[in-house]
């Protein structure tokens, strides 16, 4: 086949004009145990996000919000609230993963923040399928667990959480 068959083929192939996608989630049936999700783009976390989010939450830890007392303790500077790094890691992952398929979150475990973020690192989340099953008290809808990392931008684990989601099955969702 010449270059001009394959472009002429991929024309006559393409959506016809007006084809709608809605962006959404997975449903249970599409979850596939083993397999990474790598969620683009990253997130660069600001001083500005920092303090709006530590204010927002009433948390008054010194070690998020005051810069020369933070310059005396052992990293130097300000850290980035963890919970802050914990909601963008899983945040990052709705739209390829839960977006509009989602019933719950049923739960986080093993919650682990190995290295400290500072404001400017940008953050790059990924999730691997680890277990799935129907749900045996919710007919419709099946559990996923989600094992989620963040890394910065040198590829430094900063966080890591398992999550247990319940998900709408193809069939019974609304």
């Amino acid at each position: 086949m010449t270059d001009e068959t394959t472009k002429s083929t991929a024309r006559e192939t393409a959506a016809e004009p007006g084809r709608e996608v809605l962006q959404r989630g997975l449903y249970y049936e599409e979850f596939e145990v083993g397999t990474r999700y790598l969620h683009r783009p990253g997130r660069t976390i600001t001083e500005a996000d920092n303090v709006l989010f530590t204010t927002m939450t009433m948390n008054n830890q010194s070690l998020h919000l005051d810069a020369a007392w933070s310059a005396t303790q052992p990293f130097g500077q300000r850290l980035v609230n963890s919970m802050l790094t914990l909601s963008t890691m899983v945040g990052s992952s709705v739209a390829q993963l839960t977006e509009g398929t989602i019933v719950a979150n049923l739960g986080f475990e093993n919650v682990v923040f190995p290295h400290p973020v500072f404001h400017g690192d940008t953050l790059y989340s990924e999730t691997v399928v680890t277990a799935a099953r129907l749900s045996k008290s919710r007919p419709g809808q099946g559990i996923v667990t989600l094992e989620h990392t963040a890394k910065n931008q040198d590829g430094v684990v900063v966080a890591t959480a398992l999550r247990s989601a319940l998900v709408w099955c193809e069939s019974a969702a609304q």
